[in-house]
């Protein structure tokens, strides 16, 4: 097992088919990655209190930091880190404990607090900061600190969102050919 993936009490990370994780990442624990996702260098993910789940074809790019909440007495669940389908999260992302929909991009910088919701077909503009329990309804722009709903996606923007994914799966792709 490659040394980016590490042990948590006994339990590693998972990987559907077809997933790149960069030599220099660090995953931890209980942490499931669907099909064609792709984890780029300096990725840091701690799944030790709780788990983390990332969707098929997102990709989480350089310096981006994936964490969770633990279980306690006032919240038994905690709260785990969700991340959907086809996500793009930007270089040095902060993603704590949070739910992604589908289709979304986390822009660079961009840090999401515990119980915040993020609805399918949304951007994240760089360096937003979603406050804790802060839910972004599906198909608008989101931008500051904290977000603002700015306005509704131009269809232009709707339709990159999946592409972007998808160029995250191509490159992937040619970074595994090479190994």
């Amino acid at each position: 097992m490659s040394s980016s993936l590490r042990s948590y009490k006994g339990i590693y990370p998972t990987l559907a088919n077809d997933v790149y994780v960069d030599n220099s990442a660090v995953l931890v624990g209980d942490i499931q990655l669907g099909n064609d996702a792709s984890i780029w260098p300096l990725v840091a993910a701690r799944g030790d209190v709780n788990q983390i789940h990332i969707g098929a074809r997102t990709n989480v790019q350089d310096g981006s930091v994936l964490h969770v909440t633990r279980k306690t007495v006032d919240n038994p669940s905690g709260y785990p880190l969700v991340i959907g389908d086809d996500v793009t999260i930007g270089h040095k992302a902060m993603l704590h404990g949070c739910q992604v929909g589908n289709r979304v991009l986390v822009g660079m910088g961009a840090i999401l607090l515990d119980n915040a919701i993020i609805e399918d077909d949304v951007i994240i503009g760089a360096g937003s900061l979603v406050p804790p329990g802060k839910r972004l309804k599906s198909g608008y722009l989101y931008v500051g600190s904290p977000v603002k709903q700015a306005r509704p996606l131009t269809d232009k923007e709707r339709a990159f969102l999946p592409a972007s994914a998808d160029n995250y799966v191509r490159l992937k792709n040619e970074y595994l050919a090479d190994q």
